[in-house]
């Protein structure tokens, strides 16, 4: 019993990890729409206890299971180890509002499909939790649906690798790290590893040749090792395999040729997080905070999920405030400044908006983002607003499109944790709504 619980407990941080790529088994499956799914009306841990067939649990898995991950979601910090971002002493900077009733009607034609459908009904097709659309620094969009509340948390999954390279490019242009040096340079101990040879270049933007299988459908995929190792509870008395992030990343073996194709594996985000905390002295946490987090005059805390010995999962662990999340993405519009102060060098957000390697983009896989790069573990459209943004499984954004002086941010959840179930209704929705208040100023 045990050790299906142990593995119940790694499905969930492998499902964190998921890369995005098309889950087949998963978008057959037919599940309850929205409406239907909704946490609230489900009741979902509601009671003192709750009745026995509402009750989700970490330790068998049950939690991050469709429908009922849908209220987990917005309380991943009750199910496992978790190390608060703090947002400091400041007071709270304020959003100002002007809000826009035309954006539910905006309408548009979701890919693949012949028949347009609205904004609104969009929402209700990714299964949102919560929506803030931001214009000229203001919030003209503001919704919630399921568990999610405007002073609750929701996990951001994936997501946070763009919190991990803002902070890494950050360092670069502080003088920190050089990016052309190898990771070994940085962390000794992955000199006999995959990221021995690679370049901290090639880990930002994830060009790194790895022997490293994220494929779920395969149970002796590497993923379930990575997984098991970053599991925070204790271990099956057999279990001898990595017990840490930091003791499974030095064995990672290398397949092909570094710098040649985006592949996209989390094990990267987590070695940049490991090189954030050896050249700072400090968790990738304690980075956040210091550098962002308390001076942006977030509202609340944000936290990472933590293996065993508390190391942040660098990959895939923040939950945040879906306002805070808004503002993270506006100081990244804005250059890097919120109000009059210069949080994040204008430099580093230059060179994320530069884009990466599209030939090495193209090998990735990725057929409905043709012509899209990445740099800094941001994805990065390439299209004539010059969008780019932060993804996360089962439907978690942030797209900045400067053009239209706009920023998304959505958390939701999905029941297929692919970006390719979510991207036919989500990408031209982006767009068209960009579009719409260019035209509506």
């Amino acid at each position: 019993m045990k050790k299906i619980c142990f593995y119940s407990q790694v499905l969930f941080f492998g499902l964190v990890l998921f890369s995005g790529n098309t889950l087949i088994a998963q978008e057959k499956t037919k599940y309850l729409d929205a409406e239907q799914s909704d946490p609230i009306k489900m009741g979902w841990m509601k009671g003192s206890p709750p009745p026995a067939d509402r009750i989700v649990r970490f330790e068998d898995g049950s939690f991050f299971q469709f429908p009922a991950l849908r209220w987990s979601v917005a309380h991943m910090r009750q199910f496992a180890p978790s190390i608060n971002v703090s947002h400091g002493l400041r007071n709270s900077r304020s959003l100002s509002s002007s809000i826009n009733n035309g954006i539910d009607k905006v309408k548009f034609i979701p890919l693949g499909e012949t028949n347009p459908i609205t904004w609104a009904e969009s929402l209700q097709k990714v299964y949102a939790d919560g929506v803030i659309v931001m214009h000229h620094g203001k919030i003209v969009y503001e919704k919630y649906f399921g568990a999610l509340t405007v002073d609750g948390q929701h996990a951001a999954m994936s997501v946070t690798k763009s919190f991990t390279g803002t902070l890494g490019i950050m360092l670069v242009k502080e003088g920190l790290i050089d990016p052309e040096k190898l990771v070994s340079h940085y962390v000794p101990e992955l000199k006999n590893s995959a990221f021995g040879d690679a370049t901290v270049r090639q880990v930002l933007d994830m060009t790194t040749a790895l022997q490293f299988s994220e494929d779920y459908a395969d149970p002796n995929a590497d993923i379930w090792k990575f997984s098991a190792a970053g599991n925070p509870l204790p271990k099956p008395k057999d279990f001898n395999g990595p017990k840490t992030y930091y003791e499974y990343l030095p064995t990672v073996k290398k397949k092909g040729v570094h710098g040649e194709a985006f592949g996209y594996k989390t094990v990267n985000s987590d070695v940049m997080g490991w090189i954030i905390a050896r050249v700072t002295g400090k968790t990738v946490a304690e980075v956040l905070s210091e550098k962002i987090w308390s001076k942006l005059g977030t509202d609340q805390d944000g936290y990472y999920l933590v293996d065993g010995i508390g190391t942040p999962f660098a990959g895939g662990g923040l939950s945040l405030g879906l306002r805070d999340l808004a503002r993270f993405g506006q100081l990244i519009l804005n250059d890097g400044k919120a109000g009059a102060e210069q949080i994040i060098p204008k430099s580093a957000i230059d060179d994320i908006r530069k884009g990466g390697n599209k030939e090495a983009f193209a090998k990735g896989g990725y057929p409905l983002l043709k012509g899209w790069s990445y740099r800094d573990m941001w994805w990065i459209t390439n299209n004539d607003h010059g969008a780019f943004c932060a993804r996360g499984v089962h439907g978690q954004v942030i797209y900045i499109d400067p053009k239209a002086d706009m920023v998304i941010v959505r958390f939701a959840s999905n029941p297929v944790a692919s970006n390719g179930a979510n991207d036919p209704y989500s990408l031209p929705a982006y767009e068209a709504v960009g579009k719409f208040l260019i035209s509506n100023k």
